[in-house]
């Protein structure tokens, strides 16, 4: 693999560590949070945790913009701005309300991450090795949830500020991050709908030095010779992708994986663990994701995206169940974290891997972006209601009944798998573009 091509896929995957980071580290401080301000299930769920939620909402709807008006790279620097301004506004807040806005803005960076970071890797990466490129900026952000919680284990007992520092610790990387994003190129596919050929010329030619860069231009300009002027991803003939982007986004979230990383020590404790127990199975949850993550990026151009979910939907249904069966019938202490490892097992060889590679991939180059923001806006949208709802649901209806429903969705997911996903390993974005737009 071309050394330059693996550097900028990893300095542009770093987006994904914040990321990550960003989303868990509430998970430590949470509980604290509700208790400092005496909020309610309600007012926490959909306020204090809430807002960055639909801060995300918000940076993956409107993210396709400068994605595509200012390009790849130049959105990721931006990105780094406002992790780094959200870590330091949220640790120095005093009420809900301004804790509620810094995080909302470290939202915006997270929503268009998943938006400008998979679109800059894949369209710089070669065919063969574009799923396990693009699949680091998922490794990215599952080492950013495991750091998150080991962060928040190592932190949680320094005093009544402990939160303070587990949330303001992510602007030193967040501040090296946006530095590594200054030196990587832009995106060759992206100059090449601006009509800037030189500069594309250039960096196609690092990429790909024993290929002629003039026949990689003519047919990715081939490729936008065949599109309509100020066309959009709702026309009929994008229809195809466009549902597959939605499904995806549609499952991922409602396999209830974010509800589990968001409240993960407070799941385990409502088992039966004590909460110094539930912080440390926590960080078991985020060595199971980082572990099956690197599985999933080793095997997805190798078996394919396709395989990979199938393998994820098994997985989820037998480990939904089992967790939903431990909340029933009580089965406390040790067995359901165990269950919670099977079940971020499954995620993170298959729908953690794939998801931000396929969506990164059904789109032509002109419409990336906003194909991209459309899928990223689905994931994004449930991701904002399903952990809001998580406090209210399991003092009403009750965990075990919250994991069955999302089972069964995995139940779903599975037929969706079988009879609607294409494979798109191996298959240069070019000729994906021209298979699945009818």
């Amino acid at each position: 693999m071309n050394r330059k091509i693996l550097i900028w896929s990893i300095t542009a995957a770093l987006a994904g560590f914040l990321f990550g980071f960003d989303t868990v580290v509430i998970s430590g401080a949470e509980k604290k949070l509700q208790l400092l301000w005496g909020s309610s299930d309600v007012f926490h769920g959909i306020v204090v945790i809430g807002m960055a939620l639909w801060g995300t909402v918000v940076g993956a709807f409107f993210g396709g913009i400068p994605t595509n008006r200012i390009g790849r790279k130049n959105t990721l620097i931006w990105i780094g701005v406002l992790y780094t301004i959200s870590a330091i506004g949220s640790a120095l807040a005093n009420d809900p309300i301004t804790f509620a806005a810094f995080r909302f803005i470290g939202g915006l960076g997270v929503g268009a991450s998943t938006i400008a970071a998979p679109a800059y890797i894949s369209e710089i990466a070669p065919a063969k090795d574009r799923g396990k490129l693009v699949g680091l900026y998922q490794f990215n952000i599952v080492l950013g949830i495991l750091v998150a919680f080991l962060s928040n284990y190592l932190l949680n007992n320094i005093g009544d500020n402990a939160w303070r520092w587990m949330l303001g610790v992510e602007a030193f990387p967040a501040a090296i991050y946006t530095l590594f994003a200054l030196t990587i190129p832009k995106s060759p596919r992206w100059l090449l709908t601006k009509f800037r050929n030189s500069e594309a010329k250039s960096v196609l030619q690092i990429i790909n030095p024993d290929q002629d860069p003039e026949k990689l231009m003519l047919e990715i300009k081939d490729e936008m010779d065949n599109t309509v002027p100020n066309e959009n991803i709702f026309l009929k003939k994008y229809r195809f992708p466009l549902i597959l982007a939605f499904l995806i986004a549609f499952f991922n979230q409602l396999s209830g994986i974010n509800a589990l990383l968001y409240y993960a020590p407070r799941i385990l404790t409502e088992a039966g663990l004590e909460e110094s127990s539930a912080l440390l199975s926590s960080i078991g949850v985020g060595v199971t994701n980082l572990i099956f993550t690197l599985l999933g990026i080793f095997l997805i151009d190798r078996l394919g995206r396709k395989q990979l979910m199938f393998i994820c939907s098994i997985g989820y249904i037998i480990s939904l169940s089992l967790v939903s069966m431990a909340f029933f019938f009580h089965w406390e202490g040790n067995f359901v974290p165990i269950f919670l490892f099977m079940f971020i097992a499954a995620h993170a060889i298959g729908q953690g891997t794939v998801i931000w590679v396929f969506i990164s991939e059904i789109f032509p180059n002109h419409l990336r972006g906003s194909g991209q923001s459309f899928g990223s806006s689905v994931h994004w949208v449930l991701a904002a209601i399903v952990p809001s709802l998580v406090p209210v649901l399991f003092s009403t209806i009750g965990a075990g009944m919250v994991f069955l429903f999302f089972a069964f969705m995995m139940g779903l997911q599975l037929l969706f798998v079988i009879f609607m996903m294409p494979e798109t390993k191996g298959i240069s974005l070019e000729v994906l573009s021209k298979k699945l737009i009818k």
